[in-house]
């Protein structure tokens, strides 16, 4: 298994640190996360139905009803590649480690491109071109007119481009979900997730935008109620609420502007709505550092890349400011 962000768990054993003490900033998930409501009984005592709503509250939130709700878009990272004929990958990196590991796993040849623009990753001329936008975990975007052109020169030799937007909730206007299986981007597939910007990773919700090919193949591999019932229902009602979206984005812009500036002495960053990732040489005295705080981050090792997330609080902003002043390199 890779190691991903979270595990408090084992954090708290490995600093003899109670969980409770810790204030977690390794995942990138929204702290304040949708209001889940009590649910009826019957959610959780039927099975799932695919008429309760959920994929209409869906294409209305991306504007587009090419999609295949998932058990998290993780299910569509492991089982994608298998779906589709073994060649070369351009994956645009450092990227989600599950990507590139699918992929390989898939047969297919990784062709992982460090640091490297749009450009470089069409000039390798593969079959398919995979990237997070914004990136996880560099926070580097790609504008949406150059992921366009991009689709359409991977369409003119018959290619593909798969583009993971599980941060790109707080931007909408930057997503591509919109035009993901359609005819006026039919080689273009998009993931999505519940999990971040809902902060609802726990009823394990996304969604696949693509072909319809590509989307009946996926679904007969995961098989029936895919996604349990009860997720379906916060899922559908968290995308119904378009008055708690609007004040979210609002809310991680500005919060994600005061972690910024928070971490600024420490070395370079780059910003989404939803988590800073600073670039030094000392990511991983800095992860040692602010775990021995109480403080969980996420370093991408051997990147010299070190990921906050947002805390949840005012004492966890202050947790995380105090421990930033006590830092002497």
């Amino acid at each position: 298994m890779l190691e991903h962000g979270g595990g408090l768990g084992a954090a708290g054993l490995r600093y003899g640190i109670a969980q409770e003490a810790w204030l977690d900033l390794s995942t990138g998930i929204n702290p304040q996360g949708w209001p889940v409501p009590a649910l009826p009984a019957a959610v959780w005592q039927r099975l799932p139905e695919e008429d309760d709503g959920l994929e209409a509250a869906a294409a209305d939130y991306y504007g587009n009803a090419s999609l295949l709700p998932l058990p998290g878009s993780q299910a569509a990272i492991q089982t994608l590649p298998a779906l589709l004929p073994r060649a070369s990958v351009a994956c645009l990196g450092p990227v989600y480690n599950e990507h590139p590991q699918a992929w390989q796993r898939a047969g297919h040849r990784l062709r992982l491109l460090r640091d490297a623009p749009l450009s470089r990753a069409l000039l390798a001329a593969t079959p398919y071109v995979l990237l997070c936008n914004p990136n996880n975990p560099t926070a580097q975007p790609q504008s949406r007119p150059a992921l366009l052109a991009a689709a359409e020169e991977l369409a003119a030799r018959g290619g593909w481009l798969i583009v993971d937007e599980a941060f790109i909730d707080p931007t909408p206007e930057d997503s591509l979900a919109s035009l993901a299986g359609t005819p006026a981007a039919p080689n273009l597939i998009v993931l999505r997730s519940l999990g971040k910007f809902f902060g609802l990773a726990g009823i394990r919700v996304g969604f696949i935008f693509a072909s319809a090919q590509i989307r009946q193949q996926l679904a007969e591999r995961l098989g029936p109620w895919a996604v349990a019932g009860p997720s379906r229902a916060v899922a559908r009602l968290a995308l119904q609420d378009a008055v708690w979206q609007e004040a979210a984005r609002t809310a991680l812009q500005a919060q994600s502007a005061r972690l910024n500036a928070l971490l600024a002495p420490l070395g370079p960053t780059r910003a989404t709505a939803l988590f800073v990732t600073l670039k030094t040489e000392k990511a991983a005295a800095l992860y040692e550092f602010f775990a021995q705080r109480a403080i969980l981050t996420r370093h991408y090792a051997p990147e010299p890349l070190l990921r906050f997330g947002l805390p949840a609080d005012e004492a966890g902003w202050q947790q995380l400011a105090a421990a930033i002043a006590a830092w002497h390199p």
